[in-house]
């Protein structure tokens, strides 16, 4: 997420999920061209916020709740989740983050025969899985 949003997010965080520690990794896109896959303005810091745990379910939770709530959350604050964990994302919710139709025409080119899964099925966690 942006810089400016990140206090915010760490309220958040701290306040309704509870997980520490938490780390704070600073980026920038490097080069003026953006990724097709993942939104990042150029001359723009960002911070993932980075962290690992598990959190107690509050009766009528579900499984995914708290990663639904922290999805959410980043997105109100207009920031992007990084796919280096799993997601929670319905379907087309993801592929409208992670740009799909750009995603779907490099997976015809490079898997034209459609043998291995693609971005979604490898990161999503299907509901009630965790």
């Amino acid at each position: 997420m942006v810089i400016e949003a990140t206090s915010k997010f760490l309220d958040f965080f701290h306040r309704d999920v509870g997980i520490e520690p938490v780390w704070l990794c600073p980026l920038r896109l490097r080069s003026r061209t953006p990724w097709p896959l993942y939104p990042l303005e150029p001359d723009q810091l960002y911070v993932n916020v980075g962290f690992w745990s598990s959190v107690a379910l509050k009766p009528g939770q579900t499984d995914g709740s708290y990663n639904r709530l922290i999805e959410q959350t980043v997105s109100d604050l207009g920031g992007h989740k990084s796919l280096y964990s799993t997601v929670h994302y319905p379907e087309d919710e993801f592929w409208d983050r992670y740009n799909g139709d750009a995603y779907h025409a490099l997976k015809r080119s490079y898997d034209p025969a459609g043998r291995l899964p693609d971005l979604y099925h490898k990161v999503c966690v299907p509901s009630g899985k965790e």
